[in-house]
Formats: C-alpha cells, structure tokens, sequence
C-alpha cells in the first residue's frame, strides 16, 4: 500500500528556504558512456513499475500529462530540458488517459502532475502554478539537495519534443465518463425520489394541492 503523498511546504515550494536539509537522499546513476540526456514517454503497453526500482533510492521525476491538455503542452519543453539540468536523475512522462489505473493509484485527479519517486515510493508532488524551467530546478533541488547545472536552457529542440508542445485533438474518456455517469446518478436518484413520494400516504394529495 503506497502511503499519501504529501505537498511540497510553502517555503520549500517558493524556493526560500534553499538551506534547508533535503528531504529525499537520492543516490545518483552513473553518467558514465551516456552521451545524450533526455526524457523517455511510457507507450501504452509500458508498466511505470518496470521503469522504478523499489529496491534502490535512485530518484525518478514522472509526469503525468495528457496530449490535449494546453497546461501540459506549455509545459513540455520545460519538462524536455530537465534531463540535461539534472543528468544523475532519470526522468519519466506517461499520457494519463491510456495508464487511467496509474493515475487513480497516485491520486492524479489534474494534469499535468509532476510525481518525485525514490525508488518505487512516491516522496513529494509538484505543487506550483508556474510550471517551468526554473520553478522545476527548485523544486528538485528542494527535495533533493541536488543542484542543477547552471548553462541549460530551454531550446527550440526542447518545444520538439520528445514531449509533445503542440495540442492534439483527443476525447477525454475519463472524464466523459465520470459526467455520464454522475448524470445517470442524478437521474436515477431524481426518479427514485419521486417514486417513494407517491407511494407514501397522502403525499399525493400534498402534491396536487
């Protein structure tokens, strides 16, 4: 059973309190041969829990997103560029309409969520409005103590991709779901309601009066 994850404190999400001891002590992979850093999308048939270790306390920063979500397409570069600022973490996005069991599981009820895991845990959620570049170095140099290099910027390669910053036109079936459904609740609820009414005595002459 995975326990809740919590958000980030007030301080540590403005950035203010940079001193502070970190929260998660991540070990750190070995760059070592790797020559490019970048992000890896989960396809649908990709399981999260392959890519996490439970077993080591290496960090993973995961994004939950979709691709008709204009948050998280102007998110995306900022997201691309993040594993040239932090090569010793990995870093992971899945659509989370095709991994719907993932997102219940983490409680991702909004993209784009940003989830920091040691190992297989879940230790701490991005908490900002302001989704980019430099409020994503601060939150994993907060959590983490880890600081990021200092000459990366987003570039015209990081709105490419390998996240996608440009919209595509898609169906919410999550969410066109959850409003069918609530619908057919109230529905049900509406004419049950009105049933027990006309069967209690007297209710219908109140009702025709």
């Amino acid at each position: 059973v995975l326990e809740p994850v919590l958000p980030a404190p007030a301080e540590e999400q403005n950035g203010t309190d940079s001193a502070k001891a970190p929260k998660v002590n991540c070990e750190e992979r070995n760059t070592t041969g790797i020559d490019r850093f970048t992000l890896q999308i989960l396809n649908v048939s990709q399981d999260l829990m392959e890519f996490l270790n439970p077993n080591s306390s290496d960090c993973t920063l995961v994004l939950f997103y979709t691709p008709w979500c204009r948050f998280s397409a102007s998110l995306a570069p900022h997201f691309n560029s993040l594993p040239r600022a932090f090569p010793t973490l990995r870093f992971l996005a899945l659509d989370a309409s095709q991994h719907s069991s993932l997102s219940t599981r983490f409680g991702t009820v909004a993209v784009p969520n940003i989830l920091l895991f040691q190992g297989a845990k879940p230790m701490a959620r991005f908490n900002h409005t302001d989704r980019t570049l430099e409020t994503l170095k601060d939150f994993i140099f907060n959590q983490t103590g880890i600081e990021a290099k200092s000459d990366v910027a987003v570039t015209e390669e990081d709105w490419e991709g390998p996240l996608p910053s440009v919209l595509t036109k898609g169906i919410d079936w999550l969410l066109l779901f959850s409003v069918l459904f609530l619908a057919g609740f109230v529905m049900y609820a509406t004419v049950r309601t009105e049933s027990i009414r006309w069967l209690i005595p007297g209710q219908e002459h109140e009702h025709q009066e």
